[in-house]
């Protein structure tokens, strides 16, 4: 079934916990803006707000994905994650963008399997992509340190999450730097879909086949973003890779079954909501190719 999840919910939650983390980190002398403020060419297509924030509903959220693995009774592994000591390797602005949605990707899978651990060197990780991306300073790192360490303050840690990335979000955009944004998106959706690629070349879980299955719709809309950018080379070059990638579903067959609308009070109001289903019909065989492409393109974002 596909479900509208808040993946920026994920990514902030992951972002202002690891944020909240204390400790300095090292700084760049490079200095390489995502500055872009247009479309790759005459005619591209311009991505609203509202476009952006659709996409970004329906993209399973790696936090639910980690939730979902461990529901198979497999094993926690360290070795699937992208090692928090590659961190200073990332010295560019879009590298940090990138591998700031891996890492949150990444966090999301230690938390859910109570790691505490090797929480920390991630939370320093992300720490550093986020400021060395110029937007640590939506986020206040002692409020969030003190959540994070009580279990009871969850669901305030997850409100001023969500704000802090709401606030990042608009800034990035105002500053023609939504190229950013759409760039951790990426990072962390790849990561979500690497580490349950790995649960099923274990398991076979047939939970999980369907999930990263019913990526096909979003394969095609993460591809049109990022070739929006396509007037710069890195751009270009991811674009090309999840080209690749969308390849790999094309024999992917997904059928939407309309259920009986309901009807829900909301802020006082009734409003009809259309529940929807999806079947997916995918063969192992195309499942292994899927996998291997995101193996290849998680490998070429974090290397």
């Amino acid at each position: 079934m596909l479900r509208k999840l808040s993946y920026l919910t994920m990514i902030i939650a992951a972002i202002s916990i690891l944020s909240a983390c204390s400790g300095s980190s090292k700084k760049s002398n490079e200095s390489d803006e995502l500055t872009l403020s247009a479309p790759a060419e005459s005619g591209a297509l311009e991505l609203s707000e509202e476009v952006m924030s659709d996409v970004i509903q329906n993209i399973s959220s790696p936090v639910e994905m980690a939730a979902i693995i461990k529901a198979t009774g497999v094993d926690f592994s360290q070795k699937i994650l992208n090692d928090a000591d590659k961190v200073d390797n990332y010295n560019t602005s879009y590298k940090r963008a990138l591998n700031l949605g891996v890492y949150s990707a990444d966090l999301g899978y230690i938390n859910t399997f109570d790691k505490n651990n090797i929480v920390v060197s991630y939370l320093v990780a992300i720490k550093s992509l986020s400021e060395g991306i110029k937007v640590g300073q939506f986020f206040d790192f002692n409020a969030l340190k003190r959540m994070a360490t009580n279990n009871n303050n969850l669901d305030s840690l997850m409100q001023i999450s969500i704000s802090s990335f709401n606030q990042m979000d608009s800034y990035l955009r105002s500053q023609k730097r939504s190229n950013v944004s759409s760039l951790i998106v990426t990072g962390a959706w790849i990561e979500g879909l690497y580490l349950t690629g790995n649960v099923i070349e274990q398991t076979n879980n047939e939970s999980l086949v369907n999930r990263i299955a019913e990526q096909k719709d979003i394969i095609n809309i993460i591809e049109i973003i990022i070739k929006n950018y396509g007037n710069d080379p890195d751009f270009a070059e991811l674009a090309q890779r999840l080209g690749k990638l969308k390849s790999a579903y094309d024999g992917v067959k997904i059928t939407t079954e309309f259920a009986e609308p309901q009807t829900i009070e909301q802020d006082g109001k009734l409003i009809i909501v259309q529940d929807e289903i999806s079947h997916v019909e995918v063969t192992p065989e195309q499942m292994n190719a899927i996998i291997n492409e995101i193996k290849s393109l998680r490998e070429f974002i974090v290397s």
